[in-house]
């Protein structure tokens, strides 16, 4: 039976944990990438048959990391695969802070917030395309998790704002890339839309006098206008499955029926 060959970064816990948890079947190869693991992902990849690895990684030097990547997809076997993916999910928000307010100990937070959240996707993004380039019978998809911070700027996150935007940006460049390669991967930078996750309580737990749209995320969750990490990986793999999946290189699953 060929395999679907899914790679997720930030797969411990929240969305991309959800994500994981929903590819997880017999016919799957999942790799993991996240600061931990999760034992429930393994129970459930063992009492379903998919073949799990998990690697515990700091994704803030993702160098290592990306050549790591190429290598161990090197020894994959294209002709047992059905389809290739990898969904760069991982995120940092820095302190909730104006720039202005950063001290030694914020910009290092700063820093690594860019890291994971642009650098670390660029890397292993580069790496998963030059590693199955050649794969020309299997179908290769690439989906950056987006943000609707990435799309509207807010004070007292620009690091997490600035990543985002990188992110739709760089998916832009990207999918022009492998348009003119003929077997090129589909590329997408997808907003999953407003998720009940620890950074939604960061953001509704934050200083109001720092961070001006405290009082909205906190309307958010007092409303239950927030989608589970279920619910959102649910429209998310919906959407990855989609028949035009690339055609718009930047999306918002709010925007579109799925």
């Amino acid at each position: 039976m060929p395999l679907h060959l899914t790679i997720i970064t930030g797969a411990s816990r929240g969305l991309g944990l959800a994500l994981a948890q929903q590819c997880c079947n017999a016919d799957a190869l999942l790799l993991c990438i996240s600061r931990g693991s999760s034992p429930g992902l393994s129970a459930q990849a063992a009492q379903c048959g998919a073949l799990l690895s998990q690697w515990p990684a700091d994704l803030s030097d993702p160098a290592a990391l990306a050549s790591r990547l190429q290598h161990w997809l090197a020894q994959c076997d294209p002709a047992t695969l059905a389809s290739a993916t990898l969904i760069n999910n991982a995120a940092q928000m820095a302190p909730l802070l104006p720039l202005h307010a950063s001290d030694k100990s914020g910009r290092e937070d700063l820093s690594q917030a860019l890291r994971v959240g642009l650098e670390a996707p660029l890397l292993l993004s580069a790496a998963f395309l030059a590693a199955t380039q050649h794969w020309h019978t299997v179908p290769r998809k690439l989906l950056n998790i987006s943000s609707g911070l990435g799309r509207r700027a807010m004070a007292a996150s620009a690091a997490y704002c600035a990543a985002k935007a990188g992110l739709d940006h760089f998916s832009r460049c990207l999918a022009l890339e492998e348009a003119s390669q003929q077997h090129g991967a589909k590329v997408c930078s997808l907003a999953p839309g407003v998720i009940d996750t620890t950074m939604q309580v960061q953001l509704r737990s934050a200083d109001a006098d720092q961070c001006p749209d405290q009082p909205g995320f906190a309307r958010l969750h007092a409303q239950g206008q927030l989608s589970s990490p279920e619910q959102a990986a649910q429209r998310v793999l919906a959407y990855l499955a989609r028949p035009d999946f690339g055609q718009r290189p930047v999306a918002d699953v709010r925007e579109i029926d799925t």
